[in-house]
């Protein structure tokens, strides 16, 4: 098999085999791997190629979802899987591992603290988004039994901050409980918070 290249647009590098496109690259790759056009090469030596290239995929999508926020082990994987091979994703899996990249215990720890300070959310919806996240379930129980989550408190904090004026609306206090209970929140704990808050707020 002959091999040979073609510059493509930006920084992309069309490999062909014979003549016939065959994968896709990018010029920093061919860099390091260059070998030039009219080279024999048996399948051996090119299924290599097409393997570190499609490695060099898997890491480099890595990077740019971490890039953006954290993720969990399943959940990095399961978008790598939509792009690259499973061969591929499971060794770009392992090379962020390798470099601390991923680690599900502080991103579950991360993100329980997100969805109880800024979201108020309840322990059955952190729950459901954890396991939703790709969060190992071992992790997210052994979490959420040490972690305290005050429901009630957190339901009188999002009446207050984000559905007060809600209230005021025809039918307000039915859509209120209605909208957090999609939340997750128990009906006796949504009655108890509207108790604790009818005296100082009057609702």
């Amino acid at each position: 098999m002959i091999i040979s290249h073609q510059k493509g647009r930006g920084k992309k590098i069309h490999l062909l085999l014979d003549e016939t496109y065959q994968i896709t690259t990018d010029v920093d790759f061919w860099a390091e791997h260059y070998i030039k056009d009219g080279t024999e090469i048996d399948e051996e030596e090119w299924q290599a190629l097409v393997h570190a290239i499609n490695y060099r995929k898997a890491v480099n999508k890595c990077f740019d979802l971490l890039s953006r926020r954290d993720h969990s082990v399943k959940e990095l994987k399961t978008k790598l899987l939509r792009s690259v091979d499973p061969e591929s994703a499971d060794a770009a899996i392992d090379r962020m591992l390798e470099l601390g990249y991923l680690d599900d215990e502080k991103y579950a720890k991360a993100l329980l603290h997100h969805l109880t300070e800024n979201k108020n959310m309840s322990a059955a919806f952190i729950r459901q988004e954890m396991f939703r996240r790709g969060v190992p379930g071992e992790i997210v129980t052994a979490l959420l039994s040490e972690t305290e989550i005050d429901n009630v408190a957190a339901i009188e904090e999002l009446i207050v901050k984000k559905y007060r004026t809600k209230l005021l609306a025809e039918n307000g206090r039915e859509k209120v409980i209605a909208a957090l209970m999609r939340k997750g929140f128990s009906y006796s704990d949504i009655r108890e918070a509207f108790r604790n808050l009818e005296e100082e707020y009057e609702l």
